[in-house]
Formats: structure tokens, C-alpha cells, sequence
């Protein structure tokens, strides 16, 4: 059986592509017909049945986050402010975009071997996939800073240092339990 055999010809209102661009805008139609619906029974101070789409007046408002978003990247700091991470490379081993640069240096105490001497991560190479966060043993580096907006004008600038690092602390205030879900089971 040829493969071509499984699939009628078209006809010649379906090469037209007339049903699918009425059908897609119909659809279209339909979807702003019912939010415009929603949001003048909101505004005139009705309830709607179904939730409309939701703006947020960004940057005043932020949308926010749930708890497992990747963010900008932090180092956890020890009890005595030494850096957690002991120079095992195994972020930098695991991350697939190569964008973190790690040269070790032997610690004063001999509890820890080794720490960070230099800990680099590159923002514009950077795919955010959290495989450093898994892979780290230490729970040494973390993505919870609650930081998406990340710019800069040149390609130095995207690189985030050490210390850069190790002064970032988790901002929990833009995170919820069930953003936008008004205590509905996630689907």
C-alpha cells in the first residue's frame, strides 16, 4: 500500500484555503467576543461564569510566579559567608549550553577540600534548564531569585560573577501556591 493511498486529494474550495482561514477566524472571533463579554460584566460590577483573559498592569503589577520557576541563578552561602559550592565542576560537566566557567582554589581549613575561586555564569548563553541545580550535591547554587528581567547592552554585561552571585537572596514575594487559580484543582 502506498502512502499516498491513505490521504484523499484535496478539493478545489480546500486549495483555496477559504475554510480554514474562515474557520480560524471565527474562532478568533468567538474568543474575543467572550472575553469582551466577561470584562464589561466585570466592569459594571457583574461576576462572569467563566474567568476572561487576565491583564496585569505590568510593572506595576507582576504577574506572579510559581514556586518550581527557574530564575536568575544565586549561590547559597555557609553559617561563616564562605560560598556552599566546593569546586566539584559537576554544574558546569552537566550544563548542555557550557555557559558556566568554574576554576577551583584549595580552602584555608581542612574540613573542605576546595572552593570557587572563580564562578562565572554566562546570562546570554544560559537556557535556563536547571540541570546545575539537580546536579550540584551541595545544594550550592539555586535559580529562586524571583529575577526575570534580565538586560544588558553588551555581551560582557551578561556575565554574572561570583560575588554577583553570592549577594543575591530569594525574593519569595512574587511567588504563589496556584497563580490564577482561585483554589481550582490544577488540570
Amino acid at each position: 500500500m502506498n502512502v499516498h493511498d491513505k490521504y484523499k486529494p484535496l478539493t478545489w474550495w480546500e486549495k483555496t484555503y477559504l475554510p480554514a482561514i474562515i474557520s480560524g477566524v471565527l474562532l478568533t472571533f468567538g474568543h474575543f467576543r467572550r472575553n469582551m463579554v466577561n470584562h464589561i460584566k466585570k466592569a459594571i460590577g457583574m461576576k462572569p461564569k467563566v474567568s476572561g483573559a487576565v491583564t496585569f498592569q505590568y510593572p506595576e503589577v507582576r504577574r506572579p510566579f510559581w514556586p518550581r520557576l527557574r530564575t536568575l541563578h544565586r549561590l547559597v552561602r555557609r553559617e561563616d559567608g564562605s560560598p556552599r559550592c566546593v569546586g566539584c565542576m559537576m554544574c558546569e560537566t552537566v550544563c548542555p549550553a557550557h555557559c558556566i566557567y568554574i576554576v577551583a582554589e584549595e580552602r584555608p581549613e581542612n574540613q573542605i577540600e576546595k572552593q570557587p575561586r572563580i564562578f562565572d555564569i554566562d546570562l546570554g548563553k544560559c537556557i535556563f534548564c536547571g540541570y546545575c541545580v539537580e546536579a550540584c550535591p551541595e545544594d550550592a547554587i539555586r535559580m529562586d531569585t524571583g529575577i526575570v528581567e534580565i538586560s544588558a547592552y553588551t555581551r560582557n554585561d551578561m556575565m554574572i560573577r561570583r560575588d554577583q552571585l553570592l549577594s543575591l537572596e530569594p525574593k519569595k514575594e512574587y511567588y504563589t501556591e496556584r497563580p490564577d487559580l482561585e483554589g481550582k484543582p490544577v488540570l
